[in-house]
């Protein structure tokens, strides 16, 4: 559903499309809208949006079913949507999602976490030990978690 065609890991190797769908699906309605990817790409104009939309939903009913994702993502041209989750959480840019990051985005995305989960969240991706930021990689071992 990435418009940018760039991508750190293949989609033909992602573990767990589920998991990036549901990222995804904000409202959690088991589709992806274009208000889900307006709050998942805050920064993303209507136009890029549109693309990623025009892209994914095969059926053009307005909405991307886990079916329509999962066929986009096993191609190789829109590969970069993880990446793009990513740099959405990301919200200093420095590379690594952190404690602040990730309660922004959480709650942005309506979801309700204590500091403690956050922190769970945070060991369960940190892969230099440091538990201070959660790096793509670490990102990618959450999802397949």
């Amino acid at each position: 559903m990435c418009p940018t065609g760039s991508s750190l890991w293949p989609a033909r190797t992602i573990p767990d499309l589920r998991s990036a769908f549901d990222i995804l699906d904000v409202d959690h309605d088991s589709r992806i809208s274009h208000e889900d990817l307006k709050t998942s790409y805050a920064e993303a104009d209507d136009g890029i949006i549109g693309t990623m939309m025009s892209v994914a939903d095969s059926n053009r009913d307005g909405y991307v079913e886990y079916e329509e994702f999962e066929k986009v993502m096993q191609s190789n041209a829109p590969a970069g949507v993880l990446e793009d989750v990513f740099k959405a959480m990301d919200g200093d840019g420095d590379g690594k999602v952190g404690f602040g990051d990730l309660r922004r985005y959480l709650e942005g995305a309506g979801l309700q976490v204590d500091d403690d989960e956050i922190k769970a969240m945070i060991r369960l991706g940190d892969v230099d030990g440091q538990n201070n930021g959660v790096t793509f990689h670490g990102f990618l071992k959450i999802l397949a978690a």
